[in-house]
């Protein structure tokens, strides 16, 4: 039987956030990878490449499987009703329902993340706390059927815990393995704790414009959902 695997693109999205896991999502067993969003139509990604969509919203299929990318772009959806309509009907039926950085706030503002323990990217993991949920300093947080994977390169890590919850640890090292998924970074720089805290403090500092729409559109959100 098809394992049908759905990740939202939306204008905007982190393209590894969506990338990573897709190339492991696209090993798995008898696997079907859909890329949504509301039409067909070239989607400008963040860094300017354009990625189309394989299917819309509404030609979706029950999903067993639905990944949340993030990026400067998940403000917009945070209080989008198509959007979050869509990823509560899907995951009402969905085996897995899952994120990559950011896309953790959608679920969040979806009502998804009510109870439950998740993590983000650094500079939005506090935010998860507005919807209900624990926020988690691992790059992969299980937590029943949501899994949400840390910032951006997080989501090779992410999709390869999915591959063993899903079909075994052998099928995910295999999966690994092909990929060859081997990394080691020249710095040690990939958390703030690690990179210090100068650089981490000029690092948000540049973010802090958008920073603070995502706050606003977080705000927005926790308050319809608890209207």
């Amino acid at each position: 039987m098809t394992f049908h695997i759905g990740l939202l693109l939306f204008p905007d999205v982190t393209q590894l956030d969506m990338t990573g896991p897709y190339e492991v999502f696209t090993k798995f067993p008898d696997a079907k990878v859909h890329v949504i969003w509301k039409s067909l139509n070239p989607i400008t990604v963040g860094g300017g490449m354009q990625i189309m969509p394989t299917i819309t919203l509404a030609e979706c299929p029950q999903l067993d499987l639905i990944c949340v990318p993030g990026g400067s772009g998940v403000n917009a959806l945070l209080n989008d009703p198509d959007v979050l309509v869509f990823v509560q009907r899907q995951a009402e039926r969905a085996r897995y329902v899952t994120s990559v950085c950011t896309g953790a706030l959608v679920l969040g503002a979806a009502g998804l993340l009510q109870g439950k323990r998740a993590t983000t990217h650094w500079m939005s993991r506090d935010m998860l706390s507005a919807f209900g949920a624990t926020p988690v300093a691992n790059r992969v947080v299980i937590d029943g059927k949501v899994i949400t994977g840390g910032g951006v390169t997080a989501g090779i890590d992410f999709a390869l815990v999915v591959a063993a919850e899903a079909f075994g640890e052998e099928t995910a090292k295999a999966i690994q393995l092909n990929i060859e998924y081997d990394p080691h970074p020249p710095f040690d720089a990939g958390t703030p704790e690690r990179a210090g805290e100068a650089l981490a403090t000029r690092l948000q500092a540049a973010s802090a414009k958008r920073q603070t729409e995502r706050k606003a559109a977080v705000d927005k959100a926790a308050a319809r959902l608890n209207r």
